[in-house]
């Protein structure tokens, strides 16, 4: 509140300060025609000369005028005060709310009706403030959650099968080996969760510098890397690639790429096809990847964008997915500032188009 006051001193000094000075002009302006100044002759026994003197009315005017401008003086401060505690009522308001704003309370408005349209513009710009923070915070809270959850998983399995495995007494060398598999197997995956976490928070991050690089050569390295792996599945991978020079950051491109082509794969159909193209459309670097699939409901796809989302909506993995190949997509080019469109196939599967800058 202490700047708060300040501000509303000089206001009402200033407002007062104003009104004084139009007051003092007009003041002028009215007691300069009613100023008399003259000649006055005193009456004389007969046959003495009558002294003459000049007389004024100046000091009345001045006296009365004194007094009136103390009287306007002391007026002008009270309603410069008034006026100004008036005026910077909504911007204590929007101070208090701001203090108590903490992250459980988020969910608090201003309301600033009748108020300056300027204070009414601030107090929106503050709402949509806090409305954004509060989405953030619920998205953090789900994403950890999410998280621990996913994490907590593996976890468990491992001291499932060492439990197991230490509780047997007739263990034998190979039964330890297979539980030591297991237990690496459950260690792959957690470092999988990992590391697809820590692109997803980088892509949340945004970019510091961009880097030119070719969309194209991004695309096939990671198609080439992939074939292996669309064989064994019976998949066939198809590609059109042509030059698309883009900016960004070339890791980060080539992690949506990697998941687009991945997600494509797994949640495809034996003998299903996946097709991948990259290139220039309307001037602008253009990914397109679509797949054979199951059938997703068109208001399905929104939720597939959010992490640890699965097509079954449930958090069962098809082929070690965690549910967070779409969310990277989703960070990635937003970070890049990229267009993202993603549409249900009628016959089944995804088609997901991503626009660069170039």
């Amino acid at each position: 509140m202490t700047g708060s006051r300040h501000l509303r001193s000089r206001l009402a000094a200033l407002y007062a300060g104003l009104l004084l000075g139009s007051g003092l002009v007009l003041l002028v302006v009215a007691d300069l025609p009613l100023t008399e100044t003259g000649r006055v002759q005193r009456v004389q026994s007969p046959g003495a000369p009558a002294p003459v003197r000049s007389v004024s009315n100046l000091p009345e005017v001045l006296h009365y005028s004194a007094i009136a401008l103390a009287v306007l003086a002391v007026v002008s401060l009270a309603l410069g005060w008034l006026v100004a505690d008036r005026a910077l009522r909504p911007l204590r308001a929007i101070t208090a709310a701001a203090r108590a704003v903490s992250a459980s309370s988020l969910g608090e408005r201003l309301s600033l009706r009748g108020s300056y349209a300027e204070f009414r513009e601030l107090g929106d710009t503050m709402n949509g403030l806090f409305a954004r923070l509060e989405a953030a915070f619920e998205s953090q809270r789900h994403f950890v959650a999410n998280a621990s959850h996913e994490l907590r998983t593996p976890l468990a399995a491992e001291r499932t099968v060492l439990q197991v495995a230490l509780a047997d007494p007739d263990a034998t060398a190979d039964s330890l080996r297979a539980a030591c598999r297991q237990v690496l197997d459950l260690g792959e995956q957690q470092e999988r969760l990992i590391s697809a976490l820590l692109t997803l928070a980088v892509s949340q991050r945004g970019l510091r510098d961009r880097e030119p690089f070719d969309l194209a050569e991004v695309t096939a390295r990671v198609v080439d890397a992939r074939r292996a792996e669309a064989d064994r599945q019976g998949v066939r991978v198809e590609t059109s690639l042509g030059p698309s020079a883009a900016a960004g950051d070339p890791a980060l491109a080539e992690s949506l790429v990697a998941n687009l082509v991945d997600n494509a794969i797994r949640h495809n159909v034996a003998g299903g096809r996946v097709r991948v193209a990259a290139g220039a459309a309307a001037g602008l670097p253009t990914l397109f990847v679509a797949n054979d699939g199951p059938v997703i409901a068109p208001g399905e796809v929104g939720r597939l964008l959010e992490p640890f989302q699965q097509l079954d909506g449930e958090r069962t993995r098809h082929g070690g997915g965690h549910g967070l190949g779409l969310a990277i997509v989703a960070a990635v080019a937003a970070a890049h500032g990229a267009g993202l469109t993603v549409l249900a196939r009628p016959a089944g599967g995804l088609e997901v188009t991503v626009t660069f800058r170039p």
